[in-house]
């Protein structure tokens, strides 16, 4: 069982709430699809939330029936320390690997046990991570296969060309609206990203950061095709951006142009919001070397 990261933390926090806030009883079920839309993010870091409150007794995955409250959580529920957590190094050398082609496609636990040198119960952690979060999936009958492979330039090219049509437009959508809890919860996340040292591993924790926020501004678009295309693209990214190359500089100007966008988005001044999102996709698009990860 590995520990939770902070955004999973967070999230489990904001199910709290929304579970005392809705007045629900033990045996209520809770919907991963409703509090992903509820929450602004997409299903897998809720996923991820549900499976620590699970951890913690307040839920349980029924088959056939979804994850039913089986305690009440108190509101304003201190979580315990988190733990530093080892597998996401791992999570870092084989996205790296992967993307320099340098694991093939297809994979067994035992190759993955002799190439890092881990015992099988790490191998299943690891595996079992990057199965949550679609990055891989069980073959039948036996082994691995790797649901991406590496990016190329042009593969690059065209996908920030893509989400520069697509993002900012979805800021100007009729029906964009955003929750004022979003928006301080990210907020807080990245203002944290900011205060936190940074490690190797930290690229784990900011990617999935990175990705709540442009898949929340893409769902709070209101059209479900934009959402399901941000999913897509920051699906396509992951590997990439696990192997992090450009440093806690460039952290730094990602978190800030962020929060810059929230700034105007909390005035309701979307226009100029649209404008920042294309300029910052389009900076972080130059960003970038032949075998670099994707720095946005």
């Amino acid at each position: 069982m590995h520990s939770p990261t902070r955004l999973q933390q967070d999230l489990a926090d904001r199910i709290v709430q929304l579970v005392n806030e809705d007045g629900l009883a033990i045996g209520d079920l809770l919907n991963e699809n409703s509090l992903a839309r509820r929450l602004e993010v997409s299903r897998t870091p809720v996923r991820g939330a549900l499976q620590h409150l699970e951890n913690q007794g307040i839920v349980a995955r029924r088959p056939n029936r979804g994850v039913e409250l089986i305690a009440l959580p108190q509101p304003n529920r201190a979580p315990p320390p988190a733990a530093v957590d080892e597998d996401e190094e791992w999570l870092v050398r084989i996205a790296r690997d992967q993307r320099n082609d340098a694991l093939p496609q297809e994979i067994s636990e035992v190759e993955i046990m002799r190439r890092y040198g881990l015992n099988r119960p790490t191998v299943q952690r690891v595996l079992a991570r990057l199965a949550e979060l679609e990055m891989v999936e069980r073959k039948p009958g036996y082994g691995w296969r790797f649901l991406t492979g590496p990016r190329d330039t042009a593969t690059h090219d065209e996908s920030y060309r893509f989400r520069m049509m697509v993002e900012p437009m979805g800021i100007l959508e009729p029906g964009f609206r955003l929750e004022p809890s979003w928006i301080e919860h990210m907020r807080r996340l990245h203002n944290e990203t900011l205060e936190r040292p940074w490690t190797e591993s930290s690229s784990v924790a900011f990617f999935e950061m990175n990705a709540a926020f442009h898949e929340g501004l893409a769902a709070a678009s209101g059209n479900r095709f934009v959402h399901a295309a941000i999913r897509n693209q920051n699906q396509l990214r992951r590997f990439s951006q696990y192997d992090w190359k450009f440093g806690f500089e460039r952290v730094v100007v990602n978190c800030r142009e962020h929060l810059e966008m929230l700034d105007f988005l909390d005035r309701g001044e979307r226009e100029i919001a649209s404008l920042l999102m294309r300029r910052h996709l389009e900076r972080a698009s130059q960003v970038r070397s032949r075998h670099s990860p994707d720095p946005g």
